[in-house]
């Protein structure tokens, strides 16, 4: 992949079941396991489903109108499936935007609908990437594999 397309964050342990997420601009967050304020990686997973979805969202309609609210809830249940696995379903990103009683709002709130279903179908990078099933490779930096056959 080249660099334009390349995303990565770095986390490290900070103590027992507390890390901090740092990205290559130099932001941080703190993450954990629930028994504190701290967003666990689940939450952190529905943040990121709201969030891409949001920020597809504000682009197109902000242009319009400023919004007078702006509220994004995602929801989903987490299963504990000892034979399939641990998973997130239903999965549900709620929307509440309202933009101002005239003309520029009216504007805002016709391409509301449409932009909600482009992220959705093919904007937001998060949602697709979820709905389409990409693997995950979990690789040890510590165990060098198998030998190279050649």
């Amino acid at each position: 992949m080249s660099d334009d397309t390349f995303r990565s964050v770095e986390i490290e342990r900070t103590s027992v079941g507390r890390y901090v997420a740092r990205n290559a601009r130099g932001g941080e967050l703190s993450m954990g396991t629930g028994e504190d304020a701290t967003f666990t990686p689940v939450e952190l997973l529905l943040a990121a489903l709201g969030g891409c979805t949001a920020v597809d969202v504000d682009h197109v309609t902000s242009r319009r109108a400023e919004p007078t609210r702006f509220a994004v809830t995602v929801s989903g249940d987490k299963i504990r499936d000892p034979e399939a696995g641990n998973r997130m379903e239903n999965l549900t990103v709620t929307f509440a935007v309202t933009f101002p009683d005239d003309a520029d709002g009216d504007r805002a709130r016709e391409v509301l609908p449409r932009s909600l279903r482009q992220s959705h179908d093919r904007l937001c990078t998060v949602s697709r990437t979820v709905e389409l099933g990409t693997p995950v490779s979990i690789v040890d930096a510590n165990d060098p594999g198998p030998a190279d056959p050649r």
